[in-house]
């Protein structure tokens, strides 16, 4: 609860208004005179939001596996303990990311039968929105990670984003089948032998026009995908507004465009999604971004539950366990 640069109200904030939209109930983790004080004074109901004292927050300067040592009773560690454990669906931070990749690693454990768990932002293009995978938890990875990537993705946006037969693409710097390292080239055969919708490479250029649903990297390269992609939504939008506001004439004609480019606004921001899954864990597990206002939070709480009620980690599992059968037989 204490998680982000908006807390502890943006997460209550975020939390109740979940609990009336959505009809679920919530554990919150975290100090609880904190928590109590706040919702005081800003009038927020915590009806259906049961309080879990913790001991302490894992600081955002610490180091990720502290979660498992100096800091195992904080309340990301103790989210993550209650989520393994049962107590509850899934979990939504806005937290540490290290902290909670390594928690929900350890303490949530991986699905059988996958190398590593990967963080799978969900981002707006010109025709819809594709999903990272992976844009930062894993910066060096092999061939066949990238391939779980692939299946992860493509099942989740089948069946928590709706996108029949997703398209998914390799970030390379060419589009041709020999461009790329080493990891591309392997990578490249493992995607286009398996049973995706395989489109093959696609360049950063062409990401944000569509042209695949899902795009598959090793961490290094996703995360300065991601973060290219937000700088630049971020600078276009200030250039807009600048234009926009510069003089008489430009304000009269901003207000005729209002409609318009408050669409683009909604459309470019990422609390519309709320947050990244962790793919590859056993549970849902939400990263919300650490600038998140209620609005974010409560839209991350929202993954939450059509990730749980989607069944996609069940699917994941089955699926991960074929392609082991499959290629232990044509090895026989």
């Amino acid at each position: 609860m204490l998680g982000g640069d908006n807390a502890p109200f943006a997460t209550l904030e975020g939390c109740a208004e979940a609990v009336k939209e959505y009809g679920i109930g919530i554990l919150a983790f975290g100090d609880r005179k904190t928590i109590e004080k706040t919702a005081a004074e800003r009038g927020i109901s915590l009806e259906n939001i049961e309080i879990c004292d913790s001991d302490g927050e894992i600081p955002m300067d610490a180091e990720p596996n502290e979660i498992l040592k100096q800091y195992s009773g904080s309340s990301m560690a103790q989210l993550l303990k209650a989520v393994a454990e049962g107590k509850c669906d899934a979990a939504v931070s806005a937290g540490s990311t290290g902290a909670l990749l390594v928690g929900a690693t350890f303490l949530v454990k991986r699905i059988k039968g996958i190398k590593r768990a990967a963080l799978a932002p969900v981002i707006p293009t010109l025709s819809g929105e594709y999903l990272l995978i992976d844009s930062g938890a894993n910066a060096e990875c092999r061939p066949e990670m990238l391939q779980q990537f692939g299946v992860m993705g493509s099942i989740y946006m089948e069946k928590v984003e709706k996108i029949d037969s997703p398209r998914v693409g390799l970030i390379n710097v060419g589009t041709e089948e020999c461009k790329g390292g080493t990891l591309q080239k392997e990578a490249y055969t493992l995607l286009k032998d398996s049973k995706l919708n395989f489109c093959g490479n696609v360049e950063a250029r062409d990401i944000p026009n569509g042209v695949c649903d899902v795009a598959v990297a090793d961490g290094f390269t996703g995360n300065i995908v991601l973060k290219m992609t937000e700088g630049v939504a971020i600078g276009l939008m200030k250039e807009i507004k600048g234009i926009m506001y510069s003089s008489v004439l430009t304000k009269l004609a901003a207000l005729t465009m209002k409609k318009k480019l408050h669409g683009l606004k909604n459309k470019m921001d990422y609390s519309e999604h709320g947050g990244a899954p962790l793919l590859g864990v056993a549970k849902p597990v939400i990263k919300a971004h650490g600038s998140s206002d209620g609005r974010a939070i409560k839209n991350a709480i929202r993954q939450a539950v059509i990730f749980t009620e989607s069944g996609a980690i069940d699917i994941i599992s089955s699926t991960v366990k074929e392609i082991k059968t499959e290629k232990e037989d044509s090895n026989d």
